[in-house]
């Protein structure tokens, strides 16, 4: 799955992928074929971070 090279839009699109498709990250990334610490490491450096229990970046 190619994923938006812009943050806030990544921002968007992983989060509503979280809430309407996925029940968590793992499950996503595995989905998407992409690492997890990767995408992560893309979100914290712009200031958000996965939340397990809401299932989402915050």
């Amino acid at each position: 799955m190619k994923l938006p090279e812009d943050g806030t839009i990544l921002l968007s699109f992983v989060n509503t992928k979280l809430r309407d498709e996925y029940g968590s990250l793992a499950e996503f990334c595995e989905n998407a074929e992409i690492s997890c610490a990767d995408l992560q490491e893309r979100l914290r450096a712009l200031g958000y971070v996965y939340d397990e229990r809401a299932n989402r970046f915050i």
